[in-house]
């Protein structure tokens, strides 16, 4: 079994160790189907931001689809594995902390990929808000979320999964459910508690 030094997924150290050993049990290897859904019946393409975005395959996608996309994360090793996985994609991730981004132009979309399931459920309420910060009224934060109704579960992670009660709560002060059902192609660690979402920004 993989052992690693690093604890706090909060800090860069514990997914760089990850990712330089390709120990990655998150990655899906691809784009799922629903974001593929979702760009299909767009009706334009989206300024998207993509907060956590590991091995960058959305990136690539999106960028392909001519889509203007922002990949960002704080570990260099990730930042370094998806601009090598993604080739003539790279240019569109940085290595850049959510909390402290500045996107050059307004958001359209924010994609969410195990983003807020990586990090501690301490920092929820200050991910939803600056998830709202980030786009304007009328604009979409959609993608997957991990929910299990166990409280033994929430507390184990990363993952860490979410109840469904606890993400209305979350995220319903700020945007309102347009869409949602149950994920057909998850990764094992997901399957069968992994839900594509689509949220739009209400009006402050």
């Amino acid at each position: 079994m993989q052992t690693f030094s690093g604890k706090d997924p909060m800090q860069p150290a514990f997914w760089d160790q990850r990712f330089e050993a390709q120990f990655m049990p998150w990655d899906k290897g691809g784009v799922p189907q629903d974001l593929q859904e979702f760009v299909r019946l767009a009706k334009q393409p989206m300024v998207s931001l993509i907060p956590g975005c590991g091995i960058g395959y959305e990136a690539a996608f999106l960028a392909q689809a001519g889509w203007d996309v922002t990949a960002i994360d704080f570990s260099p090793a990730a930042v370094a594995s998806a601009k090598a996985a993604i080739g003539a994609w790279a240019k569109h991730v940085i290595e850049a902390d959510f909390f402290q981004y500045q996107p050059a132009q307004s958001l359209d979309l924010i994609y969410e990929r195990a983003f807020l399931c990586a990090l501690p459920q301490a920092m929820r309420p200050a991910i939803a808000s600056r998830w709202a910060a980030l786009l304007p009224a009328g604009g979409i934060l959609a993608g997957f979320f991990f929910l299990d109704d166990s409280a033994e579960r929430s507390l184990k992670g990363p993952p860490f999964s979410i109840t469904s009660a606890d993400l209305q709560a979350l995220l319903s002060p700020y945007f309102e459910l347009q869409e949602q059902r149950a994920v057909s192609d998850s990764i094992p660690v997901f399957v069968g508690k992994e839900s594509w979402q689509v949220w739009r920004r209400r009006s402050d």
